[in-house]
Order: C-alpha cells, then sequence, then structure tokens
C-alpha cells in the first residue's frame, strides 16, 4: 500500500520512511506543501502522514485543499506543539488523527494500521485465500499452515494482490504500488518476481488473465 509522507525535516522523513518500509508499506515522501497538494490530489495513496509545519503551504491548508477536491484518504497530522486549539484546527480541517513530536514509531504505524482498519482499505491483519494465509501484522506468509520465507517486495506484491482479491490488476498498477519511488523496474520486472513468487508458494492462487493483469479469485 502506498503511504504519501509529508515531512520537511530530513531525519524525521527517512525514520517513518524506515519504519513503514518495515511494516510492509510503499512509502513516498513529499518535502513541502505545494507537492503534497499536487500528489495527493492527482495520485492514489492509501493514507498520508502529513507534518503541519511545511515551507511553500502549511500541512493545515493541504488538508483543506485535499477534503475540497473530494480527496479522502485518511489523513494523520503530525506536528510539533500540542495545544488544545491547534488539535481542533487539525480535525476541523478534516484531519482523521493527531500526533505530537516526538512520537515513537510504533504507535504510528499501530494509528495507522488502525486508520487503514476503519477505512476499509485494511480490514483484518490476516488474509486468506485457499491454503494461503498473509499476516499482516506479523509479516508472515503460510501456506497450508507452513511458513514460506518471502522477500519485502514479494510480501508487498503479494499483499497488494490479496487486498484487492478479485479483481484485476494490470503491471502497471502492481509496479506502482510496490516498488519505491526512487526505483525504475525494467518492463518484465512484475513478471519475474511474480514466477519467482509462485515458486515459493507452489500454487496456482495466483492467476494471469494474458494482456490484462493478475487476480486472485474471490472462490479460490
Amino acid at each position: 500500500m502506498r503511504i504519501l509522507i509529508v515531512e520537511d525535516e530530513g531525519k524525521i522523513a527517512t525514520s517513518i520512511k524506515e519504519a513503514l518500509e518495515n511494516s510492509g508499506f510503499v512509502p513516498e515522501i513529499a518535502t513541502d506543501g505545494e507537492d503534497a497538494w499536487f500528489r495527493g490530489g492527482t495520485e492514489d495513496y492509501a493514507a498520508a502522514i502529513l507534518d503541519i509545519g511545511l515551507p511553500k503551504l502549511d500541512g493545515l491548508s493541504v488538508l483543506r485543499n485535499w477534503r475540497n477536491e473530494q480527496v479522502n484518504m485518511p489523513v494523520i497530522l503530525l506536528t510539533a506543539k500540542g495545544s488544545w486549539a491547534e488539535r481542533v484546527d487539525g480535525i476541523d480541517a478534516g484531519a482523521d488523527d493527531y500526533l505530537v513530536k516526538p512520537f515513537h514509531m510504533e504507535e504510528l504505524i499501530a494509528r495507522l494500521r488502525a486508520l487503514l482498519r476503519r477505512s476499509g482499505v485494511e480490514k483484518q491483519t490476516r488474509l486468506h485465500a485457499g491454503d494461503l494465509v498473509l499476516d499482516t501484522k506479523q509479516m508472515r506468509v503460510l501456506v497450508d499452515g507452513n511458513p514460506v520465507n518471502v522477500t519485502p517486495l514479494e510480501f508487498r506484491l503479494l499483499n497488494y494482490l490479496m487486498h484487492q482479491r478479485g479483481r484485476v490488476v494490470s503491471q502497471e498498477e502492481l509496479a506502482s504500488n510496490i516498488y519505491y519511488q526512487d526505483q525504475e523496474p525494467d518492463s518484465n520486472a512484475v513478471e519475474v518476481l511474480l514466477g519467482r513468487l509462485r515458486r515459493k508458494l507452489k500454487t496456482d492462487i495466483i492467476q494471469t488473465r494474458r494482456g490484462f493483469g493478475y487476480i486472485i479469485g474471490d472462490g479460490e
């Protein structure tokens, strides 16, 4: 799942990015409000982590612009202040949650997962398809009860397909949701990755629709 991090402090942005990557998300960073406004309004993100104090356009203005444009992804606001009035302003602007710096990364991840569950993006932590189980909390894959050793990239691919179960997902959509923004995969990279994952799973749970993409069916 793609998560937009909007933070101009490099160390904080990098720490959040690493925590999200370790939790199976695909984070992307915007460092100013104008870039965040544009990207949030034109690209598909599961959620945003939005700092209030930003250059060019402050976080509350970004959030108000998103909500006025019907961008309804869940948003966690970050701020160095914890005043009651600022929290009210954030909620009024359309924030779904609020964290005051400094915070523990574990709490940020827990709050993000809770927001995704409430929004219907991440309904549960254990996803099932036939004999396959994907545990998004413990970052594990099981087939017929046996653990399968997958790479973080393979996990992100399987996680995305499981959340899109019953729908054909194109190569382009898969690539945009599993690779990081500084990666430029080859045209056949997704196909190669899928082949490797299928061999590890030893099951045909991931089906190919030639010319269209890939699917994990409802009836599997």
